[in-house]
């Protein structure tokens, strides 16, 4: 999923959370806030948004999003605004931007096989 983001421009990262092992999706926003979706273990979509680890902002739970498939679920994070403290879905995403190269390095290669 964080490929297929970043592959629209989105500046996704995988993002671990602690000991409990969850997994979720970071988005890097420009203002140095940072986004974190799905880290609670909720089967809805949802993100807290932080600055400096501080709560500073939410995405309340997308309606119906815990039957979305991969694909509504990348939608629904591309359509994110984030300019209000309770971020909002817009109608349509904005256009992609340029990909952004995939994260991992010579370890993703080698899981990878060497593609």
């Amino acid at each position: 999923m964080v490929d297929r983001l970043r592959d629209r421009g989105v500046p996704a990262h995988l993002s671990l959370g602690g000991g409990d092992r969850k997994v979720g999706v970071r988005i890097a926003l420009p203002d140095g806030r940072e986004a974190l979706w799905d880290t609670d273990g909720t089967a809805g979509l949802e993100a807290q948004v932080l600055r400096d680890g501080m709560l500073v902002g939410f995405v309340p739970h997308i309606t119906g999003s815990e039957d979305f498939s991969e694909e509504q679920v990348i939608d629904a994070i591309a359509r994110t605004d984030y300019d209000q403290p309770i971020a909002r879905q817009r109608a349509v995403a904005p256009p992609p931007a340029p990909g952004l190269p995939m994260e991992g390095g010579f370890f993703r290669r080698l899981r990878d096989g060497f593609r």
